[in-house]
């Protein structure tokens, strides 16, 4: 089977305490597989990647004016999806919030039920977890964003 491409904005939200949003999921093709992912997700036509960040922020948190930094990181990722491949081209715009309460009414009904668990992650708590966590060298990775500030070019994830 032909991957779909897609393309995709995701958001690295840190609150005040620079912990990092994640949410848990599950594809419903293998339930008892779940990883850990940042919000985001695929751009609509014609739609800017920092578009897309911003909507899907507010779809999936209820979160409105949060302070939306630059792209830091780009990459791509090949995955499976209910029996389709993807793959998928993705820009990581840093953000920050002082507001950690989310609301998920703004999710679409396949999205809202394949959402787990939705949880703000310390850098030593993704170092030590054993779960899945996406992308890959999130904490390393986030650790120079808090101590070093965002990148003069983009890093590839």
């Amino acid at each position: 089977m032909e991957p779909k491409r897609r393309r995709a904005a995701r958001i690295l939200l840190l609150d005040a305490q620079d912990r990092i949003l994640l949410f848990r999921a599950s594809d419903p093709a293998v339930p008892e597989v779940t990883w850990w992912f940042t919000p985001g997700g695929g751009l609509e036509p014609g739609e800017s990647v920092r578009d897309a960040a911003v909507r899907e922020l507010a779809e999936e948190t209820g979160l409105r004016g949060v302070e939306l930094g630059p792209v830091v990181a780009h990459g791509t990722a090949s995955f499976s999806f209910r029996g389709q491949r993807y793959d998928q081209e993705q820009w990581f715009h840093l953000a920050r919030t002082a507001e950690t309460a989310l609301d998920h009414s703004g999710m679409g009904t396949d999205e809202h039920a394949e959402l787990l668990a939705a949880r703000w992650w310390t850098i030593e708590e993704l170092r030590t977890t054993a779960e899945t966590v996406y992308p890959v060298g999130l904490a390393d990775f986030l650790e120079l964003l808090v101590t070093e500030g965002p990148p003069v070019t983009p890093v590839r994830l």
